[in-house]
């Protein structure tokens, strides 16, 4: 499917010129035609880069070496394909401080893949919205539309070489399921009528348990303790893969 939506219109003598923006399948397509020509100018020019579509990371020596191709990039685009740089998103900065495609590099000697920071945040919100008690689903439903995206995410994600990210990102996975199960957020309320119910009277609990209920009561209740049972090697390993 293509979108093209008109973003410039001018006339000059005459001439109509009209600038379109397309979105879609085409889109990687058409930016590789059109930057064909610019992929050879930087191989002529023996520089290190990586290119999807029109997103571009060129990896030179220094911070003076990077403004001096920025600036010598930025007029062959302009004045040669006659195309224009988006200012805002270029810039001239250290790899672990730049993303490409979702993945960045940690600052380490010898640096390692990594999930970019935002792509991380797009996927707790997108989880988030998977898993959050509103929805109006049973859990079996939940965990099934959360295991397909998870399916995808990892499919694309799992190579990343800091797994540590993705141990957290488990826990905080299982966390929000319990969370989810576990009714309403507030958990002092019910826990003094269930003791009242039972003939216990309430100003015997203990302080804690008679505390009125808070909106981040079952968040904290969701939280994994030692006294739980571990989750089985061959579970965790699993999300790891």
């Amino acid at each position: 499917r293509v979108r093209r939506t008109p973003l410039d219109l001018q006339i000059k003598r005459g001439r109509i010129k009209i600038t379109f923006c397309v979105h879609g399948v085409l889109s990687p397509l058409l930016s590789n035609i059109v930057l064909d020509e610019f992929d050879r100018e930087l191989e002529h020019r023996g520089l290190r880069f990586v290119r999807y579509a029109d997103d571009c990371n060129i990896y030179v020596r220094s911070q003076r070496a990077g403004e001096r191709v920025m600036a010598s990039v930025t007029r062959f685009i302009t004045l040669k394909l006659k195309l224009k740089v988006n200012q805002t998103k270029s810039a001239v900065a250290r790899p672990w401080e730049r993303k490409f495609l979702g993945f960045s590099f940690t600052s380490h000697r010898k640096p390692r893949w990594r999930i970019a920071p935002q792509a991380v945040a797009r996927f707790k919100e997108r989880v988030r919205e998977l898993t959050r008690r509103t929805r109006g689903v049973s859990i079996e439903r939940m965990a099934k539309d959360l295991t397909r995206y998870l399916r995808g995410w990892l499919g694309y994600f799992g190579k990343c070489e800091t797994p540590a990210v993705l141990r957290s990102l488990e826990e905080w996975i299982r966390r929000r399921l319990r969370f989810s199960r576990s009714g309403s957020s507030g958990g002092g309320g019910r826990c003094v009528m269930r003791s009242c119910a039972n003939g216990v009277c309430a100003g015997s609990l203990p302080r804690k348990r008679r505390a009125a209920p808070t909106v981040r009561g079952g968040w904290r209740k969701a939280r994994p303790s030692p006294s739980r049972c571990p989750i089985p090697t061959s579970t965790r390993s699993g999300f790891r893969d």
